[in-house]
């Protein structure tokens, strides 16, 4: 099998994994022991994009798309599975928050709802994604992301510390060093998933040339990569 097929099989296990775990996708957001992470991300979440033109990628059960687009000029969450989507759009939204939703795929930046053609995004988020993109994949992707953006743009990544205990156990470690849990979901099924933890500086050596002024906001289950686009 070549690359391509390998991770083109990857991306497609992904995906019906995160279809299939849709109606519960949201029980990770009840951890006792998360909730004071979760609050502090959403309330920083919410200023984060003041003002903005913002494409979520990835916004799968819309968990952040409230928060982030609470004073948002504008708020385009995707994502590749109409499951997690219907579920996102029945998120009860802020006054005045105008949020649409697409169907598209986060790897390639394209699909059957989304024609980026003459819209103008000065932002970017994506929650919990950054850690399912394997390592080859991750520059080459930031690079095609930040061809959407103008120089200025705001790009904003948050996603998982690996907290023993708290996380998945990892089950493997692949030969491009990504690793890998096993995830049990509600209807017997096992998944491989591919979940990476970076390190601060394993994330900033990824960011490419146009990213300025990165900063890394560690909290105790999570890390926020906020930057701009130079």
């Amino acid at each position: 099998m070549t690359i391509e097929a390998q991770q083109a099989e990857s991306a497609e296990a992904m995906r019906v994994y995160y279809a299939r775990r849709a109606a519960t996708y949201e029980q990770v957001y009840l951890k006792p022991e998360r909730q004071a992470d979760l609050r502090a991300m959403e309330a920083w979440v919410a200023e984060a994009f003041a003002g903005r033109a913002v494409l979520e990628l990835a916004c799968g059960t819309g968990w952040w798309t409230p928060h982030g687009a609470r004073a948002a000029a504008s708020w385009l969450a995707t994502d590749v599975n109409p499951e997690t989507l219907a579920i996102a759009r029945m998120k009860p939204l802020p006054p005045g928050a105008q949020v649409r939703f697409a169907q598209a795929d986060a790897y390639t930046l394209a699909g059957p709802q989304l024609d980026l053609a003459g819209q103008r995004f000065d932002a970017a988020f994506a929650g919990f994604w950054w850690s399912h993109v394997p390592l080859p994949r991750l520059a080459p992707w930031l690079a095609r992301l930040h061809a959407l953006l103008p120089a200025g743009a705001r790009v904003v990544f948050l996603d998982n510390r690996y907290v023993e205990g708290s996380s998945t156990p990892l089950a493997r470690t692949d030969a491009e060093g990504n690793t890998w849990q096993r995830r049990l979901l509600p209807d017997g099924s096992v998944h491989e998933v591919l979940k990476n933890f970076p390190t601060r500086d394993e994330a900033f050596a990824q960011l490419g040339p146009r990213a300025v002024r990165p900063r890394w906001i560690e909290h105790v289950h999570y890390w926020i990569l906020e930057y701009e686009l130079g």
